[in-house]
């Protein structure tokens, strides 16, 4: 990859937010969830989660989540398992939900490592993700309709978290707090996306990206990346 690439791929390590998160409740529409994964992606999220119990539709929307290659998505199959796997790193919970316990989004403090729930769009948050959240929080509303659509209320609640956290300098970090395996993954999927997507299919390991933003790779990897699909299987035969 060129310099500019690489300084824009570092630039962007080194700004994510690795404890603070999105999770997605059985959200089945491929558009919110892609606009969702967008979001998420402009306020420095790397990875968020999803909770699809139904495979046709996690198929359906992982094609729409896998628009962004900049954001991976955590797939879980209950809410028990994801919202035990999300405080297991420490993370307070945070549920979209109008009730009598619900404060304003902007009171919280998202400073703190948080994870934003939110829910399908036709039922809304689940009633155990309620039992299990540490808070709920709404977003105000003056007019007739009482809810956002859930990509637009996502949004607007990952943009109050990155003010907030922008103001405690958390974007104004030198260096990446992304583990050394996660930046080499970064760079290689995001300066390479063609010779990492050959890699992949021919189960080749990830070679090392330097500091100048060049594979370092041995010979033999490269001539196991140069062979055809044809050659490759009739040596493996």
């Amino acid at each position: 990859m060129n310099e500019r690439r690489y300084r824009r791929i570092c630039q962007m390590m080194a700004m994510r937010q690795p404890d603070l998160t999105i999770c997605l409740e059985e959200v089945h529409k491929p558009h919110n969830v892609s606009a969702i994964v967008r979001s998420a992606d402009a306020v420095g999220i790397h990875q968020i989660h999803a909770i699809w119990p139904d495979q046709n539709v996690k198929l359906s929307v992982s094609s729409a989540a896998g628009s962004n290659s900049w954001v991976k998505v955590i797939s879980h199959k209950s809410t028990e398992d994801a919202i035990s796997q999300i405080k297991s790193q420490n993370m307070q919970v945070l549920v979209t939900n109008l009730s009598e316990h619900a404060v304003d989004f902007r009171e919280i403090d998202y400073t703190r490592p948080t994870c934003i729930m939110v829910g399908q769009e036709k039922k809304g948050i689940s009633s155990k993700a309620l039992s299990l959240s540490d808070q709920h929080i709404i977003i105000p509303m003056a007019g007739m309709v009482q809810s956002l659509n859930v990509s637009v209320a996502s949004a607007l609640i990952l943009y109050e978290a990155q003010r907030q956290r922008q103001l405690a300098g958390m974007y104004s970090r030198e260096n990446s707090v992304l583990s050394a395996q996660e930046q080499q993954e970064w760079l290689f999927e995001g300066g390479y996306p063609v010779l990492a997507e050959v890699a992949r299919r021919k189960g080749l390991p990830r070679p090392y990206i330097n500091t100048q933003g060049q594979i370092e790779a041995e010979d033999a990897w490269w001539a196991q990346m140069q062979l055809t699909e044809k050659m490759r299987k009739k040596q493996l035969s």
